[in-house]
């Protein structure tokens, strides 16, 4: 598997970008990653849903359905694509630290 190198840390990701090991997540591989998902600046907004996205993971295993995401953060779904432009599954779970989503993030 390919590797991502973060403010001196050594990452594995898949062959999709998203890191395999989530504990390794901190803020500057947040920032980083948000890089690479087109995302310039992570913003209160972009938080927001990236640490929902975080404690919903550790709760559950598993990321929510889109339409949980948007009724928990108060988001629309134009605005999730606003904040996250490759989406919420591809963008927002990746700059998360969340492993790939399987379902309709």
């Amino acid at each position: 598997m390919p590797f991502i190198e973060v403010a001196g840390k050594k990452l594995e990701v898949d062959e999709d970008g998203f890191i395999q090991d989530p504990s390794q997540w901190d803020e500057e591989v947040a920032k980083y990653l948000a890089k690479v998902e087109q995302v310039d600046e992570l913003t209160e907004d972009h938080w927001k849903v990236v640490l929902y996205l975080k404690d919903y993971y550790e709760k559950h295993g598993i990321a929510p359905m889109i339409r949980k995401l948007c009724k928990d953060t108060g988001f629309s779904l134009k605005q999730i694509y606003e904040l996250f432009p490759t989406g919420p599954a591809k963008g927002a779970c990746k700059i998360a630290g969340l492993p790939k989503p399987t379902g309709c993030v």
